[in-house]
């Protein structure tokens, strides 16, 4: 079993962590995010700590522990550094252009593929080939590459499609004579 939320939460300098009423929020140089927190565990900021412990050995309560910690130490990071996703496109004809707040996609349909970027996400194309998606709000950076991920996901024959820049594709031979 993890013991996770044992260890408190370093907070970096020039990140300030407030709990007030039932809502923990992070403000930092990139941004602020808030996270509501839940009666099974007991959250204290101690300095440029933050501590989660649970309230009862119920279960629940011990699992809410580290999901907590694990919430916070995201939200520190987040707001201190931020997170990023690389995405890269591969197949002939095939093309990102941020448009505005649209990404317009070119992935082999009859049509070009328009995402809004959602508020709080940063999409940038250095090359046509590739798209890097960046954020405060891990969730969300993860959630925005893999919607795009979605639209053409790699085949495994000749690997065509969008995939993540660290993403192994496992190929398949095709078809013999």
């Amino acid at each position: 079993m993890s013991r996770v939320g044992k260890y408190p939460v370093d907070v970096p300098s020039g990140v300030q962590v407030a709990i007030a009423g039932n809502i923990l929020t992070a403000k930092g140089k990139l941004g602020e995010l808030k996270l509501p927190l839940t009666d099974l565990v007991e959250t204290k900021v101690e300095g440029n700590k933050v501590t989660v412990a649970p309230k009862t050995n119920e279960t629940q309560s011990r699992m809410m522990w580290g999901t907590t910690r694990a919430l916070i130490a995201c939200m520190v990071k987040g707001v201190s550094e931020g997170y990023s996703k690389s995405l890269e496109i591969t197949g002939t004809g095939y093309r990102a252009a941020v448009q505005g707040k649209n990404l317009e996609i070119n992935l082999g349909f009859s049509h070009p593929v328009v995402y809004p970027v959602p508020e709080g996400i940063k999409i940038t194309c250095e090359r046509p080939t590739s798209i890097k998606v960046e954020g405060i709000d891990k969730r969300l950076v993860g959630q925005v590459a893999s919607e795009i991920r979605a639209f053409r996901p790699p085949e495994p024959y000749k690997g065509k499609g969008a995939r993540y820049t660290d993403e192994v594709i496992r190929r398949k031979e095709g078809k013999k004579k």
